[in-house]
């Protein structure tokens, strides 16, 4: 069945604009919720996109955990978020019965939009009749995926940072699509706080321990709003609050709302984004920048795509440098930091390059369909 036409008003004027509504399924980890309650950054853009691609008119079913919420026709499979559910024990089993379900009703769908990894590449090579796409979230310099994606190099797959793809060049990347978020979702503060800020879950490749380091030497309070998952936990005992404990400027919180982010990002004086790993976006950054608040992030992974460097904050290469940051924050404009997110960072542009590729990808389904059947004349 063909992608259905349908008129729509163009936001910039009273001019009408031809838009394809088409039939899209959103297939979103099962770990969080959809939006998420707490901390997760996938599935937080999950449904800033399925919510953005309803109010465009498009036909959108999201397969999550039944305690998401959504505009769209919610596909639910568990009461609750695996990682707020004490029951749950095998995690991959309830993504590969989504992905199965997805799959047998891959007939009123004109494209899937996988982001759950690979999961559903073997079973997207095995359904023609339904275009497929996957956006790659995590880090991927893992050897394990060097021969699936030598295998899969059929399978469309985006990428959310140019340097996130690096590792696998093998892949078919078919576009880099970076994240974004409601331009209205965070107050914009205007004047600088008193405090830095960190944000994330506590592990080695984000940084903490280096926040804390950088906000003593710059002799600031430090407030962190942390997630610990189980993995983290004996690295936060042993080797964070023992440090946060040293210095009594450093102040621990635990997992923030979107609503306390908002105030947390707004009222500090910068965020720090010290990480040391292959960050494939850093949703933060930008979370930050709709505050208008700058950041001081380290040169890894994706931080020189999604920062402007004396614009939006400052990118470093060591802890020197980042305390010396520190100093000259203060100078930046705050309504400049503002503006790279709306530049740049907005839900509308997201939204707007993703339906692109869904439409370039049906487009190639249908072209593909068309030449078959006249092979078959």
């Amino acid at each position: 069945m063909p992608v259905s036409p349908v008129w729509q008003t163009a936001l910039s004027g009273d001019d009408l604009v031809w838009r394809m509504a088409m039939r899209i399924a959103q297939i979103a980890p099962l770990h969080e919720s959809v939006p998420p309650k707490l901390y997760g950054g996938t599935e937080r853009v999950v449904s800033w996109l399925t919510e953005e691609l309803v109010r465009r008119g498009h036909e959108v079913t999201l397969f999550a955990s039944g305690d998401s919420q959504t505009q769209a026709r919610l596909i639910p499979f568990r009461e609750r978020a695996l990682r707020l559910d004490p029951t749950a024990i095998d995690t991959v089993a309830p993504h590969i019965l989504m992905v199965e379900k997805a799959f047998q009703m891959a007939d009123e769908f004109d494209i899937i939009h996988g982001h759950i990894d690979y999961y559903p590449y073997a079973l997207a090579r095995r359904h023609p009749q339904v275009s497929f796409l996957a956006t790659l979230h995590g880090r991927l310099d893992i050897p394990e995926l060097q021969p699936l994606y030598t295998e899969f190099q059929d399978i469309p797959v985006v990428s959310i940072s140019n340097a996130q793809r690096l590792p696998l060049p093998q892949a078919r990347w078919v576009g880099t699509v970076y994240h974004g978020l409601p331009l209205d979702l965070y107050r914009f503060y205007p004047e600088k706080g008193d405090y830095l800020a960190f944000l994330g879950r506590v592990s080695p490749e984000k940084g903490l321990d280096t926040a804390i380091e950088i906000a003593a030497r710059a002799g600031m309070p430090l407030k962190a709003a942390i997630k610990i998952d189980a993995v983290d936990r004996q690295y936060y005992e042993l080797e964070i609050k023992p440090l946060a404990s040293r210095h009594p400027n450093v102040e621990i919180i635990g997992e923030i709302t979107d609503q306390e982010k908002s105030e947390f990002l707004g009222k500090a004086y910068a965020v720090l984004f010290p990480i040391r790993w292959p960050e494939p976006f850093g949703l933060v950054m930008i979370e930050a920048m709709a505050c208008g608040t700058p950041v001081i992030a380290t040169r890894f992974g994706s931080v020189p795509e999604v920062m402007a460097d004396r614009r939006s904050g400052f990118i470093v290469d060591s802890v020197e440098e980042a305390v010396e940051a520190v100093e000259k924050v203060g100078s930046l404009s705050r309504a400049g930091v503002r503006q790279v997110f709306e530049e740049r960072f907005s839900v509308e542009r997201m939204v707007s390059d993703y339906e692109a590729l869904y439409r370039q990808l049906v487009n190639e389904r249908q072209e593909m369909s068309r030449r078959r059947q006249l092979n078959k004349a």
